[in-house]
């Protein structure tokens, strides 16, 4: 979907409950028991040997006052030194093992968002905008990952050690434990008050990042579009819009984040007083010894670094946690299997179909008017047509419609005698492939890059499919040919070796029904014609349907279809239009006098 076509409500994928969040963390926790077994308890012991030293202090303070040996200095010195070298290694261990438990839950979260993702319907991607997609398998995962680095080792780490310290005041005694225990309310009330509230604004923070993501995709996508109908201001205001709202909404989660801390301040004097005035009060009665009452608020000092841990890394972990419940809701989202080549892909000859479109009408969710209005048209078969229009003319959507992305309120798509609308998509696959603007290498070999269209397709047929569209030369002349790695990590390629590998891909995938969708807009002038020239050795023999960004695309086909408003204005040839003197010609002329 380019900017012509974007809807103007589009929904957005599920974002799972806390629950169901956590209750996926726990289930591939299950599946490392050893691995999670000894981060609990690496962590317990660490946080224990560093309560340690504190109820050793305080037997030091009862051994001098009882006059004791000195000699109870050494021993417990020699104790804490222990414990501080032990408690060290223990946490360390905690470290080491909560991120290695972390990066095997990230590694397994990313596979299943992406597999989710690459196994839901085109129509599905199409509705929820691509922004919606990409934010949450690029930006989230970045998110969480950041969040395993930093955030979830320290608040698990020092949640432990808050609850091994409260412990450990109750066993100095249970009255100084009940007194530091009467700040929990308080503790309680702020994280009440502070939880429900900041889930919900950090999930509404990344999907104000999600809206921003897609006004700057729409954009870029369509940018010889946007530059040819003087759509410039209005692209930039709502990304402007979608930018001043994710910086609004960064400012606001601040602020509250600021009054959760004071809130915690607050549960912390209060437990700090309490444990003072009542130990004071047990020495006075001679109901605790000096050391007891001397530890009690050194322990609940104690608590104040890992509170405070907690409290200035929760904002990354409320983040985290947004992000989470988001990829955890793709899992949900329906899926479609998905067509698998088999050995004669690469190789079988097609025969063309014919492509019959009978008025069609297409309206986008919450949007109030049809994009597209009784469009009735065909391309024989082995034939071309190209759709030429202005801005919002309906000429993707219509394109999508054809290749079996989405289905249409009324109307029909036939490919020879298939309906689409009773084809599930691999079916719709097999008979219609589609090629985009957006289109991408993703890391690895090259010939694995190919394989993605024909996965039994062998060397030869590789090469050959690389030939057709122009890109044998420099794809024999890599660094390893056809197992060079490229994309991230790898040999870069440039957007018209980029295009050509699309193309590539749709020669090996061999349907016979071929949608092309500003495929090559983004190669410039210096690769279009070398490109054009690869678009028609790739769609030779087969249906091909255009949209035709150039309007030398547009003189290439057979036929060629005005959009205007969703409907179908004026077809013909291009001889046939510019001799009509209607909107195509009035087209041509304004590109003729801009070239």
């Amino acid at each position: 979907m380019t900017v012509t076509d974007t809807p103007i409500t589009p929904t957005t994928l599920r974002t799972a409950t806390g629950g169901e969040a956590a209750r996926w963390v726990a289930r591939h926790c299950r599946q490392a028991p050893w691995l999670s077994a000894s981060t609990v308890l690496t962590t317990v012991a660490g946080a224990a040997l560093q309560v340690l030293p504190v109820l050793l202090l305080g037997q030091v303070v009862d051994g001098v006052v009882g006059g004791e040996s000195r000699s109870i200095l050494l021993t417990v010195g020699i104790l804490m030194v222990a414990a501080a070298l032990f408690g060290a290694a223990a946490t360390a261990a905690s470290t080491f093992l909560i991120g290695k438990l972390g990066a095997e839950l990230l590694a397994r979260l990313r596979e299943e968002a992406v597999r989710a993702v690459l196994g839901m319907p085109s129509a599905r991607v199409e509705e929820v905008g691509r922004g919606d997609v990409l934010s949450r398998v690029g930006d989230d995962v970045a998110v969480i990952s950041k969040g395993i680095r930093t955030a979830v080792p320290t608040v698990f780490s020092a949640g432990v050690l808050v609850g091994i310290a409260t412990i450990g005041m109750f066993g100095l005694d249970w009255r100084l434990g009940l007194a530091g225990a009467c700040a929990l309310p308080a503790y309680a009330l702020a994280l009440r008050w502070y939880l429900p509230r900041s889930a919900p604004l950090y999930r509404k923070q990344r999907a104000a990042q999600a809206h921003r993501a897609q006004a700057l995709i729409s954009g870029l996508n369509g940018i010889d579009t946007v530059r040819a109908y003087r759509l410039e201001d209005a692209v930039r205001e709502k990304v402007t819009d979608e930018s001043w709202r994710v910086r609004n909404l960064g400012i606001e989660v601040f602020r509250f984040f600021g009054r959760f801390v004071g809130r915690e301040n607050r549960a912390e004097f209060i437990g700090l007083v309490l444990i003072l005035v009542v130990g004071y009060a047990l020495l006075e009665a001679d109901a605790a010894t000096l050391g007891e009452v001397s530890a009690a608020p050194l322990m609940f000092h104690r608590l104040f670094t890992p509170l405070g841990a907690i409290m200035f890394t929760f904002d990354e972990a409320q983040k985290s946690g947004a992000s989470l419940t988001r990829l955890v809701g793709v899992f949900s989202e329906p899926s479609e299997e998905r067509l698998v080549g088999d050995a004669s892909v690469a190789t079988a000859a097609v025969a063309p179909y014919p492509v019959t479109v009978r008025d069609l009408t297409f309206t986008y969710p919450g949007a109030e008017d049809p994009v597209l209005r009784d469009v009735s048209l065909s391309i024989p078969a082995g034939g071309s047509l190209a759709l030429v229009g202005a801005t919002g003319a309906g000429k993707s959507t219509l394109a999508a419609l054809i290749a079996g992305i989405g289905r249409p309120q009324a109307g029909a798509v036939h490919i020879g005698t298939h309906d689409l609308a009773g084809m599930d998509e691999a079916g719709a696959r097999a008979l219609v492939s589609i090629l985009t603007q957006e289109t991408h290498v993703f890391s690895g070999p090259l010939a694995d890059d190919l394989r993605l269209a024909a996965p039994l397709a062998s060397d030869d047929d590789l090469m050959d499919a690389l030939r057709t569209v122009g890109a044998g030369e420099w794809a024999a002349s890599l660094p390893d040919g056809l197992n060079t790695p490229v994309g991230e990590g790898g040999e870069r390629l440039d957007v018209t070796k980029v295009a050509q590998l699309a193309l590539a891909r749709l020669v090996l995938a061999r349907s016979p029904v071929v949608v092309l969708d500003e495929s090559t807009a983004e190669a410039g002038s210096e690769g279009a014609a070398e490109l054009d020239r690869a678009v028609l050795a790739a769609c030779s023999g087969r249906t091909t349907l255009f949209v035709a960004h150039r309007l030398t695309q547009a003189m290439a086909a057979d036929r060629i279809a005005v959009l205007s408003a969703g409907r179908v204005v004026e077809e013909g040839t291009h001889s046939e239009l510019v001799e009509l003197g209607g909107q195509y010609a009035r087209l041509w002329r304004a590109w003729r006098e801009g070239s």
